[in-house]
């Protein structure tokens, strides 16, 4: 897969990315990151790409025809790879808390594109014609402002490029991890076994897989109730594992029953 940034920041995002896991699949040609300078496509001789909005207000709005000028550009390059004049345009996501939330599911929709375009923006905004000519998809990763869009594209990519075959050493991993089955990720151990007076479960020395693995799918679904009860409506649980997680509600009733008394 190729992620295209059109940012006013490259340096942020490449640095940003070119370490560890990604930086490792970058180098192994598994993924690419193209970033590219909105700056580079300003007409203004300082290379200025910003202007005060119409109407007043605070603030500056990032100018319509840069904008264009570098998607238009990448748009190119992207479609001389393919050598396909038919091939459909790449989504453009525009990074923005008035989209959708991004989650894993929309991160396992978009690993399966072979392009992907971020635009970042900055100051208040950008003009909005230009994001009506070219804009996609509309996606937040919180409620919550930033004062650019490099950071949440930057947690959008690493999200989305590990699932990419080949990324991660371990290939299941990303199948057993936090949303996995709309699920948090059950609680790991390594050496040794006791630290500061605290033992690791027993059942994960018994050797038994089977039994761990029911065990890792109790405590899962056990810390999604305590921690993030409200993914639990889209949790994919076989009748026992329903019966499991009925007992805790009760449980937990009783708990705060007994409080109120």
């Amino acid at each position: 897969m190729d992620f295209h940034v059109l940012t006013l920041f490259p340096e942020m995002v490449s640095g940003g990315l070119n370490t560890s896991i990604i930086g490792r699949a970058i180098d192994k040609g598994l993924i690419s990151l193209n970033t590219i300078n909105i700056r580079d496509f300003s007409k203004d001789k300082h290379n200025r790409v910003d202007d005060y909005p119409y109407g007043g207000g605070a603030g500056m709005v990032i100018q319509a025809e840069p904008v264009y000028l570098a998607y238009n550009h990448l748009a190119g390059q992207i479609q001389e790879k393919t050598a396909n004049q038919d091939k459909k345009k790449p989504r453009v996501i525009y990074v923005t808390p008035q989209g959708p939330v991004f989650d894993q599911k929309k991160a396992q929709e978009l690993s399966e594109e072979e392009d992907l375009i971020f635009l970042c923006g900055h100051y208040e905004g950008i003009d909005e014609r230009v994001l009506e000519m070219i804009v996609t998809d509309y996606i937040s990763i919180g409620d919550y402002v930033l004062t650019g869009g490099e950071l949440p594209a930057m947690v959008m990519i690493d999200a989305i490029a590990r699932l990419i075959p080949g990324v991660l050493n371990n290939e299941v991993s990303s199948e057993f991890e936090s949303l996995h089955d709309n699920l948090l990720e059950y609680p790991q151990y390594t050496r040794p076994e006791v630290f500061c007076g605290r033992s690791v479960p027993e059942i994960l020395l018994s050797g038994h897989h089977a039994n761990i693995e029911a065990w890792r799918r109790e405590q899962a679904i056990k810390r999604t109730y305590e921690r993030r009860p409200d993914l639990l409506p889209g949790a994919n649980l076989t009748k026992k594992e329903q019966e499991y997680l009925n007992r805790l509600v009760e449980q937990n009733g009783q708990k705060e029953g007994q409080k109120t008394k």
